[in-house]
């Protein structure tokens, strides 16, 4: 049956460590073998939730398929982050955000540039598309810091803040609301410009519609339980072993719960779809920035206590940076594998920058 030729992805043979988590978790192991063994098991399931949605994405036409991708495009780290955010880890879902956008235009695209390069030299992609998202990109950017920027003069007052952030997340969704309109009106350019992950051109079914619907639901209620488990050994695994929760929020949550979606991009520029995985890439970072970020703000009202939007100097720093690299290496329409090591290298000398950087220099 196609389902099963549809699952039989390399990536699933960690779904062995679904059963090893409960263990964990009900065993009360170390945080840490916890926290390892739920991310390990939310990598594969997080890749059944990509088909699945892509499947159904694919019933719906180009309109409503590509609104279904991009509203469940990051599902399993939104999940993680609504855990995080009623667990009252704040530091760790700020930094969620910003180290998303960083690792999929840094490492995702790195990555991708340097292994099409490799097996096809120098790659092409449509300069213009790819310019636009880079455009829209910094722009969602600096719209996303603006109360960081502001929230210094404003500080002693914290409801102030707060509701800078609120009404500052509630622009940024006009935002994206104004960008799928453009995408639904510019056909052609849906996939990229909303950073909708079309991974097909066109749509062969591999399973049934009630098939479909019924993996999404599987896969979103496991992956809610690993992120539930993962989660709850956050705080006691940087105790034991001294890293902050900063760091896990910048570097370890992203590449998580996009991992199944990285592996996409990649894959799509091994096959010298440049364009394709230049906008899964570019388009994911899209999605965070313009839906995410302020779904997030408002969701943590239902928690008692907003989630404001003041991003701490070292973020703002790397996700400009980050956004001024993938403009330029946007703008000539060709690609090589040395741009991608360069690209991959800013991206762990940052990580291990983060490491290095003390808790206190986190979100106050």
């Amino acid at each position: 049956m196609n389902i099963f030729k549809q699952l039989a992805s390399p990536l699933n043979l960690l779904l062995v460590f679904i059963p090893i988590a409960f263990a964990a978790e009900f065993l009360h192991w170390p945080p840490v073998v916890i926290f390892i063994t739920a991310a390990l098991a939310v990598i594969p399931l997080s890749g059944i939730l990509g088909d699945a949605t892509e499947e159904l994405s694919g019933r719906m036409g180009d309109r409503i398929g590509a609104l279904i991708n991009a509203t469940l495009g990051n599902a399993a780290e939104l999940i993680i982050t609504l855990l995080a955010l009623r667990a009252g880890l704040f530091d760790l879902v700020r930094a969620s955000i910003t180290g998303s956008i960083i690792g999929n235009i840094l490492l995702v695209a790195g990555a991708s540039i340097f292994i099409g390069g490799i097996k096809h030299g120098t790659q092409t992609f449509n300069k213009r598309e790819a310019g636009n998202n880079a455009g829209l990109l910094l722009m969602s950017a600096a719209v996303l810091a603006v109360p960081s920027f502001f929230a210094a003069a404003i500080e002693p007052d914290k409801s102030r803040v707060d509701s800078l952030s609120i009404l500052t997340a509630g622009v940024i969704l006009l935002m994206y609301v104004a960008n799928i309109v453009y995408g639904f009106r510019n056909a052609k350019h849906v996939a990229n410009v909303e950073g909708a992950m079309q991974h097909h051109p066109t749509h062969t079914p591999l399973m049934t519609l009630p098939q479909a619907i019924a993996l999404l639901i599987v896969a979103t209620i496991f992956i809610a339980i690993m992120s539930e488990f993962l989660v709850g050994a956050v705080e006691p695994m940087v105790k034991q072993i001294g890293i902050s929760e900063f760091f896990v929020g910048i570097i370890l949550v992203p590449i998580i719960g996009n991992v199944a979606e990285h592996v996409v991009a990649i894959e799509v520029a091994a096959k010298n779809k440049m364009d394709l995985s230049m906008g899964i890439a570019i388009g994911s970072s899209l999605q965070i920035a313009l839906f995410v970020a302020p779904l997030l703000v408002f969701i943590s009202l239902a928690f008692g206590q907003v989630l404001d939007l003041e991003f701490n100097s070292f973020e703002l720093v790397a996700l400009f940076v980050s956004c001024l690299i993938v403009a330029h290496v946007s703008n000539d329409g060709e690609t090589n594998w040395l741009e991608g090591v360069l690209l991959m290298g800013l991206y762990v000398v940052m990580a291990i920058a983060f490491y290095f950087l003390p808790m206190v220099a986190g979100h106050h």
